[in-house]
C-alpha cells in the first residue's frame, strides 16, 4: 500500500523517520503498514546489507554519529557502507558539518536547542532535545495546573511554532519516551500531533519493552505499531499543512535570548489557553510581519533594532495594541543545557503573563475553544487564506466529548478530518463572534478544516 510512496520520497523532506535497532532486512517488512521511510540506527547496527535491502524499497538509512575522536572517521565509514547518510545527535564542534559539507553524504543535524542553525538551505533543522507531551501530573497523583487553571500540558509546541516561523526547512523533533517506562499507543499519537500540529516531524523512538516486541511480531506491538503508522499516514497524507500559518490577531515577538527555544513559555502558557497567536521572531519583525494583527506583546525588546522597533512603533500607529516589557525588562535564561523555563524564569515572565492574559481575556482572536481542558490547539491557514485548519491534540487517555468552538469569520463547510476514519461533515452556524462548530467526540488526534 506505501511502497510506491517509498520510492517516490527520496528527497530529505519528504523523509519520515523513526529510530531502527534492527539490523535485520527481515524487519524492513515492518515498515509496510506504515509511511515510515528514513532510519536512524546506531553505529553497531551499522550493515552493508541491511542498507542495501533498505535502498532497494525506498527506505533512507542514517547513521547516528555521536561527539568524539572517532566522529568524522565514522561518517566516512558510513559512506563506505553505503548508508543514505548521517545524524549528527549532539553538540558537534563547527569543524564536523564542516568537514563533511564537501562530500556526497547526506548530514542532518540534530544539535541541541541553543545550537540549532537556521541556515534556509539545509533542508532538514533539528534537535535531539524535547520534552515527552502529556499532561504532567505531580507526585499526589493530581494533574499539575496551567495559569488559566486547566490541567498543565507538556509539550514542544511553543519551541516549535517558534522554530516553524523561524525557518522554512523541514523540522525534526528526536526527542525520547522517558526511560524504563511502558508508553501507552495514545501517548505515541500525541507526541506524533504534538509535533505536527506544529509543522514538524517527530523522530519516532519506541519504548524498549514495544521496541523487542515489535521486532518478534508480537500481535499487540503490530497493532500498536500500525495504529502508530495510522496517525503518521493522517499528516503525510496533508503535507500541504506544513506551510500553512497561524491565524491570528495576536503576535508574540520574542527570540532566543528571551527563552523561545525553551518550553514552558509565554507561547506554551497561551497555547493552553487555546487562544492562537503567531509567533515572531524578533529578527523577522516588520511592517508587514505585523500585518493582520490587532495586538502584539513585544518580550524581547533587547534584541530588536531602530527599524524593528519602528516597525512596532508603526503598529501601534495604525490602531495597533501593543504590550510591551517592563522598562530596563531584561530575561536572564536559565542554565545551558535547560530546554525548560525553571522557577526563576517563569518568575520573570510571570509580570508580562499576567498584562497580556488581562489583556487577551476572553477576546476571540481567531478562536475560542470550550470544554477541551485536556486539549491543545493551532488554527493556521492555507498562504492564499483558505481553507483554515484547527489543529486539535487531546493529551489524556479519554476521549473528548461535546467540543464547541467559535472561530471568527464566517464559514460555510466544516469538516472533522482523524485518522483511519472517513471525514465527518459539520453543520456550521452563526455565532456573535462569527461562526460555531460542534465536534461530539474525538480521541487523540484530530483537524477540523473550514471553508
Amino acid at each position: 500500500m506505501f511502497l510506491a510512496a517509498l520510492l517516490l520520497s527520496t528527497t530529505p523532506s519528504a523523509w519520515v523517520p523513526a529510530r531502527w535497532t534492527s539490523s535485520d532486512a527481515a524487519s524492513l517488512d515492518l515498515l509496510k503498514p506504515t509511511p515510515v521511510n528514513c532510519l536512524l540506527v546506531e553505529h553497531d547496527k551499522w550493515s552493508k546489507p541491511f542498507a542495501a535491502a533498505a535502498a532497494k524499497q525506498g527506505v533512507a538509512v542514517l547513521g547516528v554519529v555521536r561527539p568524539g575522536p572517532s566522529a568524522l572517521d565514522q561518517a566516512r565509514e558510513a559512506v563506505n557502507l553505503g548508508l543514505t547518510g548521517v545524524v549528527l545527535e549532539g553538540d558537534f564542534p563547527d569543524r564536523i558539518p564542516h568537514a563533511l559539507a564537501d562530500s556526497k553524504i547526506t548530514a542532518v543535524e540534530l544539535s541541541p536547542r541553543a545550537k540549532m542553525r537556521f541556515d534556509a538551505a539545509e533542508p532538514i533543522v533539528g534537535t535531539d532535545q524535547g520534552i515527552w507531551p502529556g499532561v504532567e501530573v505531580q507526585k499526589d497523583g493530581q494533574a499539575k495546573s496551567a495559569p488559566s487553571g486547566a490541567p498543565w500540558i507538556d509539550t514542544n509546541t511553543g519551541f516549535l511554532r517558534f522554530v516553524h516561523a523561524l525557518t522554512p526547512s523541514t523540522i525534526w523533533i528526536a526527542n525520547l519516551p522517558p526511560p524504563n517506562t511502558v508508553i501507552t499507543t495514545n501517548r505515541y499519537l500525541q507526541t506524533i500531533g504534538d509535533a505536527a500540529m506544529s509543522g514538524a516531524r517527530w523522530v519516532v523512538s519506541l519504548d524498549d519493552d514495544l521496541n523487542k516486541r515489535l521486532l518478534a511480531r508480537d500481535p499487540k506491538a503490530l497493532a500498536a505499531w500500525a495504529q502508530i503508522g495510522q496517525c503518521l499516514q493522517f499528516y503525510e497524507d496533508h503535507p500541504a499543512w506544513r506551510t500553512y500559518q497561524p491565524r491570528s490577531d495576536l503576535g508574540i515577538v520574542e527570540g532566543v535570548s528571551s527563552g523561545a527555544l525553551l518550553s514552558g513559555g509565554i507561547l506554551d502558557m497561551i497555547a493552553v489557553k487555546h487562544t492562537p497567536v503567531r509567533p515572531l521572531p524578533a529578527s523577522t519583525v516588520s511592517p508587514g510581519s505585523m500585518k493582520g494583527l490587532t495586538m502584539a506583546a513585544d518580550v524581547d525588546p533587547a534584541s530588536l533594532t531602530p527599524a524593528q522597533r519602528a516597525a512596532l512603533a508603526a503598529f501601534t500607529r495604525s490602531g495597533g495594541t501593543l504590550l510591551n516589557a517592563p522598562p530596563g525588562w531584561k530575561f536572564v535564561l536559565p542554565k545551558d543545557g535547560a530546554i525548560v523555563l525553571d522557577a526563576s524564569s517563569l518568575q520573570q515572565l510571570d509580570e508580562i503573563w499576567k498584562e497580556l492574559n488581562s489583556l487577551t481575556g476572553r477576546q476571540n482572536l481567531g478562536a475560542r475553544l470550550f470544554n477541551v481542558s485536556t486539549m491543545i490547539s493551532n488554527l493556521v491557514q492555507a498562504p492564499s487564506g483558505s481553507p483554515v485548519l484547527l489543529h486539535l491534540i487531546n493529551y489524556s487517555d479519554f476521549p473528548v466529548e461535546s467540543i464547541t468552538i467559535h472561530l471568527l469569520g464566517t464559514f460555510h463547510h466544516a469538516r472533522l478530518l482523524a485518522p483511519g476514519q472517513k471525514p465527518i461533515e459539520l453543520q456550521p452556524y452563526a455565532v456573535d463572534e462569527g461562526t460555531g462548530v460542534d465536534i461530539d467526540k474525538m480521541d487523540s488526534v484530530a483537524a477540523l478544516e473550514l471553508e
